[in-house]
């Protein structure tokens, strides 16, 4: 049985959210407007990681504060390797893992025959039965990556102590995630919660669609202008 690091205490957590914070809003990462989210939502702002994760220094900074998830009071390593989802989980999984001393590995989205997409540890990676992982990615907001993760290192026997993300935007200050496939439920921790609402798209539900300011798709999918939506 894995021996969990106990949570880290309220004061300590308050000062690594709020540092947390300061490198996201230093670096642009924040950013007010209109936008299109993966979730297929709209918000009024938008957290885009990659403007604080093309800093080294500071990406090194929050993979510090992850890695604590990963050590011992003795701060011995407590999991076997670190795993994260593609894209931002590549270079936080690598970070966090070489700070903690450990292997780090990611997991790719596969598309199979029926449409269905799906996590996969692909390019030879292994995790071999027992060995203890700890799941970390970038901002949560429905969860799905990470949930998605959890088949993929199941299917494979590893033994996942706990998963961490930088930021949980879900306005629902999400504790657990439960695996879809076996019911298993691991804690879910963040780095920094920021509460930011989301609507449904129209002009009846989304006040920014209401009053046709431009919608954006940000991130890997283009950043766009798509007009205010109408229906």
């Amino acid at each position: 049985m894995t021996t969990v690091r106990p949570a880290l205490d309220e004061a300590l957590r308050h000062t690594i959210a709020l540092r947390t914070e300061a490198l996201f809003r230093s670096s642009g990462a924040l950013r007010e407007g209109h936008f299109l989210l993966k979730s297929g939502r709209h918000g009024d702002a938008y957290v885009e990681k990659f403007q604080v994760l093309q800093d080294p220094a500071a990406t090194s900074e929050l993979c510090g504060f992850l890695a604590h998830h990963g050590r011992g009071l003795d701060e011995e390593p407590l999991v076997d390797l670190v795993a994260g989802p593609t894209t931002g989980g590549i270079i936080l999984a690598f970070e966090t893992a070489r700070q903690i001393g450990v292997r780090s590995l990611f997991a790719e989205e596969v598309r199979a025959g029926d449409g269905t997409t799906h996590r996969e540890f692909r390019r030879g990676f292994r995790i071999e039965p027992g060995e203890r992982v700890l799941l970390v990615d970038d901002i949560l907001t429905t969860g799905g990556s990470l949930l998605a993760m959890l088949p993929a290192v199941e299917a494979m026997g590893g033994e996942i102590v706990e998963c961490v993300v930088l930021v949980d935007r879900s306005g629902a200050g999400v504790a657990t995630l439960t695996s879809p496939t076996t019911g298993h439920v691991y804690p879910l921790r963040s780095l920094w919660q920021l509460d930011l609402p989301t609507f449904e798209p129209g002009p009846a539900t989304c006040p920014h669609c209401a009053d046709g300011t431009p919608l954006h798709a940000p991130g890997s999918t283009g950043t766009g202008t798509h007009g205010a939506t109408t229906r």
